[in-house]
């Protein structure tokens, strides 16, 4: 009885899960509908598919194999600044994609920090555009997932072990055989199959970098069929071909998170016996030095930058700085209202939900967009009801994310308090309010943070729908970037990263303050 939710009912989690299977499901139906039969994929479709995998598989090998070096760093060394390190390591995650390609112009550019060294020593420029800028812009947002990841991994590994290995006079070499290789046989895997995942769905370092047809992924692909040709049966087509691809990745790292780790120990502090080496040292010096220097440089050269072109702005940035504030809440808003049903039937007997609520990390955003479009047109002006559109797609897909976050702490809740709750009659809206939500306002928090950032620098459904005149805060980026105006883009990509970093804290602060743990 004490593994399940005893004090609620599963019909709201019923109804947050069937809400977004019609919305991904239903919406793909409409497109395929729609669409002409008799066409397959054409060459170019192909050409897209095979530069989407290439291109993921880079990202992750690059990501992954550079991450092993800097985690196992931050395992080793205790220094001033190592907790904020780690806490700006989990930045890019949120960060703007307009915002983040900006800096990495600004940085590996034509015209960037970069070039401007190399044309000093006399040495041929760096060409960031193409499969190598996609790569880059990608081990950018993705190397930081994966030290999180991976350090994870380390931090699993009982003192005890450490200790015993001390005490056996185990030198570096037998520690990595013995303990480190074997842990990274299980964090790896997982890390590379999330960050797999998330490449083959990118869309906007592609818009931004990819640098023409040959580097055209399949979200972009899609993005080009509904755009300039309004082939729907193409998009619908290319969309199943992507559910298929990023679907499978997440299945393995689904997979992959479920084995077995070095069992728990008496939490003691972990202390390291096997890197008091001056070439060990070097080695972690360097490694995190190197990956501080990659992850904050195009940071701090995007501040550099937006401080001075703050004044070039437009009207336009500031108008569409306010569409992005309120997309941004009614996307938090939706989330809260499906993450929530969903995480507390997913707490008990119906753990499938959980399933269906991770439908939105396979799912096309721009076919959501499309879809919803199609059922709207007969009813209502679809232009009209853009940025309503582009909170819920917004809201689907993050939610995967918001549920990684709640459902663990919510089935916490209903193991300890579901019995209790029933002996008391506390049930339905009463037990959310008194019960549930005063103990996960923590994660809660940090979901809705989560949500209202990466909401905030979306570049996705609107880039489809949004008018002229009309625009959030990084499709109007975007405008400034694609018109030369780089100086005005600068100072949009600081706003956009004030306001993408403020609506995080925000939350997140809210859900922690006070909060019962």
């Amino acid at each position: 009885m004490a593994g399940r939710p005893v004090t609620i009912k599963a019909w709201p989690g019923a109804m947050a899960a069937t809400v977004v299977a019609v919305i991904v499901l239903g919406t793909l139906l409409a497109v395929a509908l729609r669409a002409e039969q008799g066409r397959g994929l054409s060459p170019s479709d192909w050409a897209a598919i095979r530069f989407t995998v290439w291109q993921a598989i880079l990202s992750t090998l690059f990501s992954v194999a550079l991450a092993i070096p800097v985690a196992r760093a931050l395992a080793r060394r205790h220094f001033f600044g190592r907790r904020i390190l780690v806490a700006l390591l989990g930045a890019p995650f949120i960060l703007p994609v307009v915002v983040a390609v900006l800096g990495l112009l600004a940085v590996f550019g034509r015209k960037g920090v970069l070039n401007g060294g190399l044309a000093w020593l006399g040495l041929p420029e760096v060409q960031i555009y193409g499969l190598h800028g996609v790569v880059l812009a990608h081990v950018f947002f993705n190397l930081p997932l994966a030290t999180r990841l991976i350090l994870q991994g380390w931090q699993t590994v009982p003192s005890e072990r450490f200790r015993l290995a001390a005490q056996l006079g185990f030198g570096p070499r037998d520690i990595w055989r013995i303990i480190e290789r074997p842990m990274l046989a299980r964090a790896v895997p997982l890390a590379s199959a999330v960050i797999f995942a998330i490449c083959l769905s990118s869309f906007a370092v592609a818009l931004t970098l990819g640098g023409g047809p040959k580097a055209t992924t399949v979200e972009l692909a899609i993005y080009q069929a509904f755009r300039f040709d309004f082939d729907l049966g193409r998009a619908a087509l290319l969309s199943c071909v992507q559910m298929v691809l990023v679907g499978s990745a997440a299945f393995v790292a689904l997979r992959v998170s479920t084995k077995e780790g070095f069992g728990r120990g008496l939490d003691r502090p972990i202390a390291r016996w096997d890197g008091a080496g001056l070439a060990s040292i070097s080695l972690d010096s360097v490694s995190i030095v190197m990956a501080s220097l990659f992850l904050l440089g195009p940071l701090s050269m995007v501040v550099w930058d937006g401080l001075a072109g703050v004044l070039a702005m437009p009207s336009q940035v500031w108008a569409a700085a306010g569409i992005s504030i309120l997309v941004s809440l009614g996307s938090t808003v939706l989330l809260i209202l499906l993450a929530v049903p969903i995480a507390v039937a997913a707490a008990g007997r119906h753990q499938w939900f959980e399933v269906v609520g991770l439908l939105g990390i396979a799912a096309s955003p721009l076919v959501i967009g499309t879809g919803l479009f199609l059922i709207i047109y007969p009813i209502a002006d679809p232009f009209a009801l853009a940025f309503p559109v582009t909170a819920l797609v917004n809201a689907v897909m993050a939610l995967p994310f918001g549920l990684r976050v709640l459902v663990g702490p919510v089935r916490d809740v209903v193991q300890s308090y579901g019995p209790l709750s029933a002996s008391l009659g506390l049930t339905g809206w009463s037990w959310l309010r008194v019960v549930l939500v005063p103990r996960i306002r923590g994660p809660l928090g940090f979901a809705a943070g989560l949500t209202a950032a990466l909401s905030m620098g979306d570049l996705g459904v609107i880039a489809l729908f949004a008018d002229p005149e009309h625009a959030t805060l990084p499709l109007q980026m975007y405008r400034l970037m694609g018109s030369y105006q780089m100086q005005a883009a600068s100072g949009a990509g600081l706003l956009l990263l004030v306001l993408s970093f403020g609506a995080f804290w925000i939350c997140d602060k809210g859900g922690r303050s006070d909060a019962h743990t």
